[in-house]
């Protein structure tokens, strides 16, 4: 089942982790998250998922950025987040996707005990100028069924800011 709103809120502090909290951003089943002024793009045309990608950082100004077709962005959230007993999972906002910007492209679904920022991976259809600290998508929170194992990768756990893919270290 998915929390309401008001169960989102009576778990703050609990089960539920959202810095900064603000109440204008709870929603009747999740919670709006705003984008970082900060964003990452990967420097090589061609990337190798065996190596760590080189990226460029881009700071967006509050006058707004142009996003590009056909480039992945990563971006991460405003807020910190820690969920407890709760699977967290990450939607872009329907008014965010119809102006055509998806916000993530397979990492939607959170783990149980994930702490940090989200890493959002944006991608538009149309050239679009995009501002900091803009709603731009939501979480909402699962209950789990059964016993479990709270997530503790050594990858992305406990980040402090915009994270490219880690995926290299699989492969050691």
């Amino acid at each position: 089942m998915i929390l309401s709103g008001l169960e989102i809120e009576k778990n703050l502090g609990k089960n539920i982790i959202i810095e900064p909290f603000n109440r204008k951003q709870l929603n009747s089943n999740s919670y709006n998250v705003k984008l970082h002024n900060k964003l990452l793009v990967y420097k090589d045309k061609i990337l190798d998922m065996k190596k760590p990608n080189e990226v460029e950082e881009i700071i967006i100004p509050k006058s707004g950025y142009e996003l590009k077709p056909n480039e992945l962005y990563l971006g991460r959230t405003l807020e910190y987040t820690n969920t407890k007993n709760y699977v967290p999972m990450i939607e872009g906002r329907s008014s965010i996707g119809r102006l055509g910007i998806f916000i993530h492209i397979t990492a939607g679904f959170g783990d149980v005990g994930f702490a940090g920022y989200w890493t959002l991976e944006i991608f538009c259809i149309k050239p679009i100028i995009i501002y900091p600290e803009v709603e731009i998508a939501q979480l909402y929170y699962h209950t789990i069924d059964g016993e479990y194992e709270e997530y503790t990768s050594s990858k992305y756990q406990n980040n402090t800011d915009v994270q490219p893919s880690m995926l290299y270290k699989d492969f050691k």
